[in-house]
């Protein structure tokens, strides 16, 4: 590592103490972008890591709201607006109990070089809220999220910066958000993505980050050789992103066997049925053992182990972390050759290690899990447009766009002496674009 990464990273820890997600994001990057910043000696003239690891702006405020008991409760808001030199912010919103600056830090650090990677003119942020939607009333929900809006208002706009969901933000949520900012601010514009589709949402973006990764999983392992036809498919969460890559790698021929949440994993070795999961899921805000109830055949287990089930191809949907280095060995010991991240980080770095040492071929989540971003990216142009395209119509998009971002990663790895290491060609392919653009920019 060079002394100018190892002074960045130095220096990124002490101004960041406790917050051991973001330092992870910013060194497994940085590391990467060696063989660049080689070749491009103006980019340490120019300070451009040390300004690409600090946010342009980080927004903190308290958010109270009134429970259905009457009782006032207070939350804790944030927006971290990262990085803009190609386009407006863009990144969701994570209603969780363990959102911290940390976590929203290398969300938004991440996203912009998963954004950069799309082709398309956005920057990256993150936001959210230590509120957990989990167990509330709808009315509940509506007056959190109303006084959330409330305070983010102020920091965002359909050009400077454009929210949508993540973990616990779906289509109430961004319904209520929207109607708040509409009703402060008189306008009707494109500040969400993920709206619905009777007020400026787009056709395929429920669906786009789960199919957006198998399509380039897809791509990945054609170019291989290998095929989702007649694959045995593991994948952990059940949510949006889980659900939607399951119904992809279904039609493509594959035979996904299990999920997961929070509580434990269910296995169906005929194949999980996409449809049960969704009415427990988008329905009933059920949880995943409620599958066993429509599917006596299938097996429910608490906690984990979901990769201990033999697969040939696995996808991490559910959260960062969530695959350890013990994971990935034991999925190559039963024969697994393709992971693709649908999470954001959910690999371990151990993890992939031993994944990059055994030549299991390896999609990294800012390559792809892009497809939730670039859909809403073109929920922006069709806003923009105040016109709609068809659900082809956007779905042949998304699928050029992740079927680009492989190659332009794979290009990539393969120019700077890291043949088949994705990591590495989508760090710098996403990096390059931006360093230039600020570059261009002077120093601002």
């Amino acid at each position: 590592m060079s002394s100018y990464v190892q002074r960045v990273i130095q220096k990124v820890v002490e101004r960041n103490p406790n917050e051991p997600e973001f330092h992870q994001a910013i060194k497994e990057v940085l590391e990467s972008l060696e063989p660049a910043l080689q070749r491009h000696p103006e980019f340490e003239q120019a300070g451009i890591l040390e300004r690409l690891t600090e946010p342009e702006r980080q927004v903190i405020f308290r958010v109270p709201w009134v429970d259905d008991q009457g009782k006032v409760q207070v939350n804790r808001g944030m927006r971290i607006q990262f990085n803009s030199a190609i386009g407006p912010y863009k990144g969701g919103l994570r209603l969780h109990p363990t959102v911290y600056p940390g976590i929203i830090k290398f969300l938004g650090f991440e996203q912009i070089f998963k954004n950069s990677l799309t082709g398309l003119p956005i920057g990256g942020g993150k936001g959210g809220s230590d509120f957990d939607p989990k167990g509330k009333s709808d009315l509940e929900v509506m007056r959190f999220c109303q006084s959330f809006m409330t305070e983010l208002y102020r920091h965002v706009s359909a050009d400077m910066d454009v929210p949508a969901g993540d973990i616990g933000v779906g289509g109430r949520e961004i319904g209520f958000l929207f109607g708040q900012y509409k009703r402060i601010t008189a306008l009707h514009e494109g500040v969400l993505t993920g709206k619905g589709l009777v007020y400026g949402g787009s056709l395929v973006r429920t669906e786009a980050t789960g199919y957006g990764l198998v399509y380039l999983v897809d791509e990945m392992i054609r170019d291989k050789g290998k095929s989702f036809a007649g694959a045995t498919v593991v994948i952990s969460g059940s949510g949006n992103v889980a659900i939607y890559a399951t119904e992809k790698v279904q039609q493509l021929g594959g035979k996904v066997v299990a999920l997961s949440d929070s509580s434990g994993y269910v296995y169906d070795k005929d194949g999980i049925n996409v449809d049960t999961v969704k009415r427990i899921k988008e329905v009933e805000r059920g949880r995943i053992k409620d599958y066993v109830n429509t599917h006596p055949s299938a097996e429910y287990h608490e906690g984990t182990g979901i990769w201990n089930i033999k697969c040939d191809v696995a996808l991490p949907c559910a959260t960062q972390n969530e695959l350890r280095e013990a994971d990935a060995e034991a999925l190559v010991k039963n024969g697994c050759f393709a992971v693709g991240e649908g999470a954001n980080m959910p690999c371990t770095p151990e993890a992939v290690d031993v994944f990059i040492k055994n030549k299991v071929m390896f999609a990294p989540g800012k390559a792809a899990n892009a497809g939730g971003v670039a859909t809403s990216a073109l929920e922006m142009s069709q806003n923009s447009m105040r016109y709609n395209w068809t659900f082809d119509e956007v779905d042949a998009k998304l699928q050029d766009i992740m079927v680009s971002i492989y190659h332009n990663a794979a290009d990539t790895a393969r120019e700077y002496g890291h043949e088949d290491n994705l990591v590495v060609g989508a760090n710098i392919a996403g990096f390059l674009k931006v360093a230039n653009a600020m570059l261009a920019q002077g120093v601002v």
